[in-house]
């Protein structure tokens, strides 16, 4: 099993699907999303909260065009509980999940499964389909090198598509997507295979990903392949609602 923390694969995560920007105030972190979802748009402590720093945290959030949200790690309970004092509801628990690459770094069927950077059209028509927009792609472009795309085919036809970069020796999947006709066939498998192939070939000892707790039927997928939870964290907002 892979020895890489939370604390890890959450500084792996920022710097694979990076914000627009980051603004530093007081003892916070805040990332300007540009429409690109949660992740991008939140922000994060790191330092000794003290009184007034939500509210000045919350400002600082709204002075950008965004609502308010904070992403709370699963041990952090201190600021959990502030947040929650202050009004703000949790929201959209999520996982992370990692796993050694080498064990599922083997062969797909032939063509089920290829790497190509940047994106070919077919692959933002299936982005598309699944919600990941123009924004998303902007993160995918300004991620750190070394990256890719991977391309996923069912019968002969475009099925899937996934992002994958390296940080640190750590392999990140992001917006895994495959289309509703292809789903429960493999695809997901061939392309998580293929890209612990192409994180491998990059000397990662391991690949992680970020995937909400409700969401079974991905986990499903993901433990089969034997990733394992490794820690997660949730998000507060003030109506416990956020874009993902």
């Amino acid at each position: 099993m892979t020895d890489a923390t939370a604390a890890d694969l959450l500084a792996a995560d920022e710097a694979t699907w990076p914000a627009a920007a980051v603004i530093r105030t007081g003892p916070w972190s805040i990332r300007k999303g540009m429409g690109g979802g949660r992740r991008v748009s939140s922000a994060r402590l790191e330092g000794a909260l003290r009184p007034d720093d939500i509210a000045r945290a919350a400002d600082a959030m709204t002075a950008l065009g965004q609502a308010p949200i904070f992403l709370v790690p699963d041990d952090d309970s201190e600021l959990d509980a502030a947040l929650a004092a202050a009004g703000y509801a949790a929201t959209a628990a999520t996982d992370f999940m990692a796993v050694d690459c080498a064990p599922i770094a083997v062969p797909t069927p032939r063509l089920t499964a290829f790497s190509v950077f940047p994106p070919l059209q077919v692959q933002r028509d299936i982005w598309a389909a699944g919600g990941v927009g123009a924004a998303r792609l902007a993160i995918m472009d300004r991620a750190v090198e070394p990256k890719t795309t991977l391309l996923g085919r069912t019968d002969d036809r475009p099925a899937g598509t996934v992002f994958v970069a390296v940080h640190r020796g750590i392999g990140m999947v992001h917006a895994l997507e495959v289309l509703p006709a292809h789903r429960r066939r493999g695809t997901a498998r061939h392309l998580l295979r293929a890209a612990a192939r192409w994180c491998r070939d990059r000397e990662c000892r391991t690949m992680g990903l970020a995937v909400l707790c409700e969401n079974a039927a991905a986990r499903a997928v993901y433990a089969a392949l034997g990733f394992r939870r490794v820690g997660g964290y949730h998000y507060r907002s003030k109506d416990g609602t956020h874009d993902a």
